[in-house]
C-alpha cells in the first residue's frame, strides 16, 4: 500500500514539475521577442459578443497590448508589427468567472481525501486542477475553501500570478469556517482517531473574530463560512440548520470589512440563509430555498445568489445509492422550482458550480443548466461575466471586451447567445494577453 501511495505521489510531483518547466518554456523571453509589454496582437473572428449591450458584433476585432485591451469591435487598428490570429467562424468573448470552485477537490470521498491525501500531494492537485480550468476558458474564480488544507490556496494563487504556473486569477479563502460537530467536520470516524474537519472551527464571535484575522494573515481574499448543516427534505419540504447567529454572522461581515474584505457563506435555506442576509455578506451560495424577506434584503443589499446547478446533477448521477440518488434528485427540483421564485424576485445571480467533486475543466455544463431552468443565455452571461467580476472584485478589469480591461478573452464556436452550450467547446483561451491555448491544427 506504501509502495503505491509512493508511486502515486511521484507520478504527481513529476506531473507538477513537468507542467511548470512547460509554462516557463513558454513565457521565457529571448532576445528576439518584444517585451510583453510592448506586443500587439489582433485577434479576429466572425463574431464578439458585446456583453454590456447584449449583442453579437459581426465580425469581431480586438487589439491587445501588453496584458490589456486597447480596441474591440467589429474593426480595430492593425498597428505595424502587430501579430494577428485569425480565428475563422467563432465568437471573441469576455473569459468565463467561476465563483465558486473547490481547486483542492477531486472526484471520490471528500472525507477521505482529507485523511489519505498529503497537503504537498493535495497542493499539486490543485495546480493542475487550476491549469485544467483555465484551459476550459476560465480565467478567473473564485476558490471556496481547501477543504482541510489550511492556506496552500494562496501558494497557488501566488504561483500563478507570478508566471510559475497556469491557472485562472484566484480569489482564495483559505480553510473555510465551521462549528465543532458542523457541516464541514470530521463526523464517522472513531472519535479516539481525532480525525482532522474539512475546516476551520470557530464556535463563537470571539473565535470567529480570531480565525478570520488568522486566515487573512495567511493570505487569504475573502472569508467563507457554513451557515447551515446538512440538507434533507420532511413531508417534501426542505430542512436544515443554521450554524451561526445573525449577530455572528455581522460580527464576522464586520470584522472582514475592518481589513477590506467580505464574507461569502454556504447557506441552503432558512433560517440560516435569512441570518447570512441581515449580516449583509457578499454572496449566499447554493440558496436552495430563500424566504421573501430574504430575497428582499438580496435584492435591495445586491447579495449574489450562486446556485451550483452542476453539484447537484452530479450527486444524482453518482449517488451512493438508487435511494440517494432520488433523494438528491427531489432536492434538485425544490432548488430548481425556488430558483425560478428568486429570478421572479430579482435576487442578483452570479454563476458557480462547485466543481471539485466533479472533474475540473467540464463546468461550463453550469451555464447549460442556468439556462435550462429559466434563464435566458444572455442573463446567464451577464451574470457570470458583469455580476461575477463585481463578486470577485475585478469590476472595471475583467468581464467585458473593453479599451483598459485585462485581455482575458476566449474564442467559441456558433453564437452563445442562441446556444450557450458552446461555452462547453471553448477553442481558443487568452489571459493577460498571453495566448494559453490555441485553435488545434487541421
Amino acid at each position: 500500500m506504501k509502495r503505491i501511495f509512493m508511486a502515486v505521489s511521484f507520478c504527481l510531483f513529476s506531473a507538477f514539475l513537468l507542467t511548470t518547466i512547460v509554462t516557463f518554456s513558454q513565457t521565457a523571453p529571448t532576445a528576439q521577442t518584444m517585451t510583453v509589454e510592448s506586443r500587439m496582437i489582433v485577434l479576429h473572428a466572425a463574431r464578439l459578443l458585446d456583453i454590456n449591450n447584449g449583442r453579437i458584433v459581426k465580425p469581431g476585432e480586438i487589439l491587445v497590448q501588453g496584458e490589456r485591451i486597447v480596441e474591440a469591435g467589429p474593426s480595430v487598428r492593425h498597428p505595424s508589427g502587430a501579430q494577428v490570429i485569425d480565428l475563422g467562424d467563432r465568437t471573441l468573448m469576455p473569459g468565463l468567472i467561476d465563483a465558486h470552485v473547490h481547486l483542492f477537490l477531486h472526484p471520490g470521498a471528500e472525507d477521505l481525501q482529507t485523511v489519505q491525501e498529503s497537503v504537498p500531494q493535495r497542493t499539486i492537485m490543485a495546480v493542475l486542477a487550476a491549469r485544467d480550468d483555465l484551459m476550459a476558458g476560465f480565467t478567473a474564480e473564485r476558490d471556496m475553501g481547501t477543504e482541510g488544507t489550511g492556506s496552500a490556496d494562496s501558494a497557488v494563487r501566488n504561483a500563478i500570478n507570478a508566471g510559475s504556473v497556469l491557472g485562472p486569477r484566484l480569489r482564495v479563502s483559505g480553510n473555510a469556517v465551521n462549528i465543532l460537530g458542523g457541516h464541514e467536520d470530521a463526523i464517522g470516524f472513531n472519535p479516539d482517531q481525532h480525525v482532522l474537519p474539512n475546516a476551520t472551527y470557530a464556535n463563537n464571535t470571539n473565535e470567529l473574530v480570531a480565525v478570520i484575522r488568522k486566515q487573512l494573515k495567511e493570505g487569504a481574499d475573502f472569508i467563507k463560512i457554513y451557515e447551515t448543516g446538512q440538507d434533507e427534505l420532511r413531508d417534501g419540504k426542505h430542512h436544515t440548520y443554521f450554524q451561526y447567529t445573525e449577530e455572528e454572522l455581522s460580527a464576522a461581515v464586520k470584522e472582514t470589512a475592518r481589513l477590506g474584505r467580505r464574507v461569502a457563506v454556504h447557506a441552503t435555506g432558512e433560517p440560516g440563509t435569512l441570518y447570512a442576509a441581515q449580516a449583509g455578506v457578499a454572496s449566499i451560495d447554493h440558496a436552495d430555498e430563500l424566504s421573501e424577506e430574504t430575497m428582499r434584503l438580496m435584492r435591495e443589499k445586491h447579495i449574489y445568489a450562486v446556485p451550483t446547478f452542476t453539484i447537484f446533477e452530479y450527486f444524482i448521477s453518482h449517488g451512493t445509492s438508487p435511494e440517494r440518488s432520488a433523494q438528491e434528485h427531489k432536492l434538485y427540483d425544490l432548488h430548481v422550482g425556488e430558483f425560478k421564485k428568486q429570478l421572479a424576485a430579482g435576487v442578483p445571480m452570479a454563476v458557480g458550480s462547485d466543481v471539485g467533486p466533479f472533474p475540473h475543466g467540464t463546468q461550463a455544463r453550469e451555464f447549460v443548466l442556468m439556462a435550462n431552468n429559466g434563464m435566458s443565455p444572455l442573463a446567464v452571461l451577464q451574470a457570470d461575466m458583469l455580476n461575477g467580476s463585481k463578486l470577485l472584485d475585478w469590476d472595471g478589469q475583467i468581464g467585458a471586451l473593453e479599451p483598459g480591461y485585462f485581455a482575458d478573452i476566449i474564442a467559441v464556436p456558433g453564437n452563445p447567445l442562441e446556444d450557450i452550450s458552446v461555452l462547453e467547446h471553448v477553442a481558443f483561451v487568452m489571459k493577460g494577453g498571453e495566448v494559453v491555448r490555441s485553435l488545434a491544427p487541421h
